[in-house]
């Protein structure tokens, strides 16, 4: 059996390891780790949040962190880097950066779910250098070059 391997930081005593809310859940909530106190977000700020643990993942695999809906569209909040990529040989404290565009301060608190993560399979593929590419009907005007209808 393949596991997700969590470990407490220092000081992390009552956060839940993440875990899927539902049995068809695609993703694992990740909560906030704030034991100084919660935070205050003003409209276009962007602030780093730990989630209190450190993460193994199994060989091939990587953990995406992705905004939760409804923190997203009744609140405000993005990810900017979304998704997020946690590699599978970082072992560091895994984080969530928020950006907060809502008009009103907006306040989390410790505990409350932030984000979610998905755990995905990652193929790598050899690169090389070519001096030409095959020939194609798409890529020379860019962004939304197949237009909208």
């Amino acid at each position: 059996m393949i596991v997700i391997k969590f470990n407490r930081i220092e000081g992390n005593v009552d956060l839940p390891v993440p875990d899927y809310a539902t049995s068809g859940a695609a993703g694992m909530d990740l909560r906030a780790f704030l034991p100084e106190g919660p935070i205050t977000f003003e409209h276009g700020q962007i602030k780093i949040i730990s989630t209190g643990f450190r993460v193994e993942l199994p060989h091939g695999t990587e953990m995406q962190i992705r905004p939760r809906s409804g923190l997203a569209l009744k609140h405000g909040f993005m990810i900017p880097n979304s998704p997020g990529t946690v590699d599978e040989d970082y072992r560091g404290c895994v984080m969530v950066g928020l950006y907060y565009i809502g008009s009103e301060p907006f306040t989390i608190a410790h505990g409350d779910r932030i984000a979610q993560a998905v755990i995905a399979e990652v193929r790598r593929f050899p690169t090389v250098e070519v001096s030409n590419l095959s020939d194609s009907t798409r890529g020379s005007d860019g962004f939304g070059s197949t237009g909208l209808k």
